[in-house]
């Protein structure tokens, strides 16, 4: 499929607009980094950002596509692996410092301003790769409300899988009027064009989309761009 082929079109009316969590509202890069590099210190250890970062991604996205588990679990034993492959041998029940930093991870400076934007206009959802403890932790961080939330422990599954995308459009009760917010393309803009969904793509680190990859509906570099594009900035 040419990369021409754009996805779904925004509404004319939209009513809902939902949103990824981390890497959209939440930077997670900063808060894991900070977690491990004090972890780390701890040992004598220097960890490289830009090390971490890509290998947390990876190992990351292996866990998630094995049999469902909490995600705090998942960070256990990412936080395992990350030190081995860095040659830092971290002690298997010292993992807990990497869910237990997940409540210290910070928003965006932009996000509370634009989320209270988007809450006066629209209805707004949380759709997370996260268990409901954790994004209890991380929406202290916000001051808007949430009409909707969905995440892996209640649907039992990461995504790219659908069923987030279903479950919330079951609680909708329908399609229409929905638009999605996200950063990550693999994770939320490809399983949101293959269910026909309008997706906003956040693409922060201006990642290039080679020829076989669809368009999202649009793409922004900012919360900002977005809100601007929904109407309320």
């Amino acid at each position: 499929m040419s990369q021409c082929t754009a996805a779904m079109p925004l509404p004319k009316e939209i009513s809902f607009v939902t949103f990824d969590v981390y890497g959209t509202l939440i930077d997670w890069e900063s808060g894991a980094y900070d977690a491990f590099a004090k972890e780390a210190e701890k040992d004598g250890y220097t960890l490289s950002r830009d090390e971490l970062v890509p290998l947390f991604l990876e190992i990351q996205q292996e866990i998630k596509g094995g049999s469902y588990e909490l995600y705090a679990e998942v960070l256990r034993r990412t936080a395992v692996q990350i030190s081995r492959q860095l040659g830092w041998p971290l002690e298997p029940s010292r993992s807990g410092f990497l869910p237990d930093s997940v409540k210290r991870w910070p928003p965006f400076k932009e996000t509370n301003t634009q989320l209270e934007r988007l809450a006066k206009k629209y209805e707004l959802g949380l759709i997370s790769n996260i268990d409901d403890k954790l994004l209890g932790e991380t929406r202290r961080h916000f001051k808007a409300d949430f009409d909707l939330v969905v995440t892996a422990q209640q649907v039992r599954s990461y995504k790219p899988d659908p069923a987030h995308f279903k479950e919330c459009e079951r609680r909708m009760g329908s399609k229409k009027g929905w638009v999605h917010v996200a950063s990550s393309y693999y994770y939320d803009v490809e399983p949101c064009i293959k269910a026909k969904i309008p997706v906003i793509w956040v693409n922060r680190h201006k990642e290039p989309l080679d020829p076989s990859q669809k368009k999202p509906t649009a793409e922004v570099r900012t919360l900002l761009e977005a809100a601007k594009l929904l109407g309320v900035a």
